[in-house]
């Protein structure tokens, strides 16, 4: 095998997809900060026992494992930054109040999520920690819904789910982890006659429950079948009537509710929401309220937020133009060097011709060139 060949869904990002990922980046990392979020940028490798500290066993299995060559102690690259924000939250900030904080840097994973995904997402994310209220959850929604329009994704449709339904309707019931996770699976796979088999030995009320889950699926009209039928149990309200509150707010897209979604059953603590695009096959962004991602770090904390892979986003929205750009001679003379840095300084992109190399093709756009007119350097159309 050659030496040049990457691993499998590892890929080299090229001149075009590398600029359209950068700015998608500043436009959304500014959209991030005029709703008030600070930027903090976690490392990329950790001790593992802080990486995964509280996690779940997929995280464990996604993660990259090394030693450490200067402890001997075990270390991991990270595969989501989640934990490494609830542990900057809880022990670098210790903030008593409210803080908003967002990210963008690479993550790896050991297996790719999808069959044509990448092992290495490079994740933008925001979270809001220390508000319980639902106002968290609006917020996060909004600002996940105005980074897709500022990345110009078009008719994004909204798909809520909530976590805590499953856990409301069985807080009566104790089970055995592995029944458990077998109902979660039926559920995710609306599977009916298995969720009947795994329930039989229930009370009638929690496995009516969890059996009408799996038909409460489709427009937000679902949320008021959900109030009919599930069991009249405190958590099931509450978890309804935020759902509604959520799909009542948001007016300008589509709204689905698929109420037997348990992704991320194990992570998630209440409403989660999936935003989705027809120019993509699957999710672009993921999020939701996970009040117990700092328990671990000793601050459990309200928390809610959202996170994308931006190499998904791109291929999902039209490429942007190329930018224009100020087309100039190489030459070796003081006052054309003089004219080259002021329009740099003034912000313009100024891409000088080497000798020999006049008709070559770029990155960038020049609809403009500088020549000498008498005697003077001066920037003319092209």
């Amino acid at each position: 095998m050659s030496a040049w060949v990457l691993p499998d869904h590892i890929a080299d990002v090229l001149p075009s997809e590398a600029r359209h990922i950068e700015e998608l980046r500043r436009d959304l990392l500014d959209t991030a900060r005029c709703y008030g979020y600070e930027l903090v940028i976690p490392p990329l490798l950790e001790h593992l026992a802080s990486l995964l500290s509280g996690a779940g066993s997929a995280l464990d299995l996604q993660t990259f494992k090394l030693v450490d060559q200067l402890s001997g102690r075990m270390m991991g690259l990270r595969a989501d930054s989640t934990p490494q924000v609830a542990r900057i939250d809880a022990h670098l900030l210790n903030r008593a109040g409210v803080a908003r904080l967002c990210y963008c840097g690479p993550v790896l994973h050991t297996r790719p999520g999808a069959p044509h995904a990448t092992r290495e997402p490079l994740q933008l994310g925001a979270e809001i920690y220390g508000h319980a209220g639902l106002e968290a959850d609006i917020e996060v929604l909004n600002l996940a819904l105005d980074c897709l329009k500022a990345a110009k994704v078009a008719q994004p449709s909204v798909d809520l789910a909530d976590a805590q339904l499953v856990k409301a309707i069985l807080s009566d019931v104790t089970l055995v982890p592995t029944q458990l996770a077998g109902i979660y699976a039926s559920l995710a796979a609306k599977d009916s006659p298995e969720l009947a088999n795994l329930t039989r030995d229930l009370p009638e009320q929690q496995r009516q429950g969890l059996l009408t889950l799996v038909q409460l699926y489709g427009d937000a009209s679902v949320l008021a079948e959900a109030q009919k039928y599930l069991p009249p149990l405190t958590g099931v309200r509450e978890a309804l009537q935020n759902l509604q509150q959520l799909a009542d707010h948001l007016t300008a897209v589509n709204v689905t509710v698929d109420l037997a979604d348990m992704q991320g059953y194990a992570y998630y603590t209440g409403a989660r929401f999936s935003i989705y695009a027809p120019s993509a096959s699957a999710a672009l962004v993921r999020g939701g309220r996970y009040d117990r991602v700092g328990a671990v770090f000793g601050r459990r904390r309200p928390a809610a937020g959202f996170s994308l892979d931006l190499k998904t986003l791109v291929a999902a929205v039209e490429p942007r133009p190329l930018q224009a750009a100020i087309r100039a001679p190489w030459r070796d003379e003081p006052a054309l060097a003089c004219e080259i840095a002021a329009l740099r300084a003034a912000g313009a992109v100024v891409f000088c011709v080497l000798p020999g190399h006049e008709s070559e093709v770029d990155e960038f756009h020049c609809d403009r060139e500088l020549v000498q007119v008498d005697g003077q350097w001066r920037v003319q159309a092209i």
